[in-house]
């Protein structure tokens, strides 16, 4: 007994580590859990702010500088226009709007309550929750300090917050859980779909066929897309039609750009599924490698996570995924009403990362075929 099992422990040892991708995969997954976990900061920094001060005086420069203080908001804007506070939310270039009103100066000086309308982007309920705490928290500390120093004359609240919360004021969970959850479920199918699809041909035997035709390695690329792409557009036709009338989430945006948008996600999503079976050498492997992009997906996207809480270089690793732009996609049409104008930047992002993948898949296949 004992020589029996000294002898299948060694060849299993010798198949373990033969099999290199199975051994990168059960050290890689767990470790980048780890680093995930670990370095993730789920206090929300730097969300992007537009300050719309119509007060124009030094106790409004005051509030905005106190509003940086609080390393919660980042001012990218400061305008007139309120109009162009909810804009920018709509486009997602910011998360909060700070209405200063222009009656903001003279409130104060005459100690009268003043009052502040902030705008909060709903469509994140982390990003939303730390905003509302932190502008509360900043108007308290306001109040504070204004009685301590004229406990006779200031009156009970100096400064109050207004807070509106746009897009999704009932802070349902459903409404920005599954619009992000859509593109995290097509990724999963088109990816593993399109993984195996070389790797298939050559476990069957039939990519030597393939190799040996007068057969062009774009259009070979291409017509490997073309079938999972009409099966990933129905399958993202499902899980729309669940998430409005079995979930109830309404969709404000158009469904014709949504659906426009599925296709390009889609696009990268089979090239990136492409790129992974042409670097594969068995369907296993490619399933593996396939697996290794969803964790990425999932906690880098802002899916989970706001993209403000990422470490730099984790931020910038998720740029690069086409998950993060659906999700800002999806979450832009389906609750902030956002047009191809607004939500530009991500189509751009997904439309490179398209390009770049059909690319890579097209120069493995050509290193393969030779």
């Amino acid at each position: 007994m004992w020589n029996s099992f000294v002898a299948v422990f060694q060849k299993e040892f010798v198949h373990v580590f033969r099999d290199r991708g199975t051994l990168i995969a059960a050290f890689s997954i767990p470790i980048f859990q780890m680093i995930l976990f670990g370095f993730i900061d789920q206090t929300v920094r730097d969300l992007p702010t537009v300050v719309v001060d119509q007060d124009h005086s030094s106790e409004s420069r005051e509030f905005e500088d106190q509003l940086r203080a609080t390393r919660t908001f980042k001012i990218t804007r400061v305008t007139p226009n309120p109009h162009e506070a909810r804009e920018d939310i709509v486009a997602g270039r910011a998360r909060v709007g700070v209405v200063i009103p222009p009656d903001f100066h003279d409130k104060r000086a005459r100690a009268t309550s003043a009052k502040i309308l902030v705008l909060i982007d709903g469509s994140d309920s982390t990003a939303s929750a730390q905003a509302l705490a932190s502008i509360n928290g900043l108007v308290s500390n306001l109040n504070v300090q204004e009685l301590n120093r004229d406990k006779v004359h200031a009156p009970e609240q100096p400064v109050s917050a207004q807070p509106i919360i746009l897009f999704n004021p009932d802070g349902r969970t459903a409404n920005y859980i599954i619009p992000g959850l859509v593109a995290i479920l097509v990724q999963i199918v088109a990816v593993m779909l399109a993984a195996v699809a070389i790797v298939r041909e050559r476990e069957r035997g039939t990519l030597e066929q393939l190799l040996v035709t007068p057969i062009n390695p774009l259009g070979l690329m291409l017509g490997k897309l073309g079938p999972y792409l009409f099966i990933g557009l129905g399958e993202m036709a499902l899980i729309l039609s669940l998430m409005r009338f079995a979930f109830a989430v309404p969709i404000r945006g158009s469904l014709i750009f949504l659906f426009a948008m599925a296709l390009l996600y889609l696009f990268a999503l089979l090239a990136l599924g492409l790129w992974v079976s042409t670097r594969s050498q068995t369907q296993m492997q490619a399933q593996q490698i396939g697996q290794m992009f969803l964790l990425p997906s999932i906690f880098l996207s802002g899916y989970i996570f706001p993209a403000e809480g990422l470490p730099r270089i984790l931020f910038w690793i998720g740029r690069l995924l086409p998950a993060t732009h659906m999700v800002a996609i999806m979450r832009g049409v389906v609750l902030r009403n956002a047009g191809p104008m607004e939500l530009l930047p991500n189509v751009m992002a997904l439309l490179a990362i398209s390009v770049v993948l059909i690319f890579m898949s097209v120069r493995n296949f050509k290193k393969v075929a030779s």
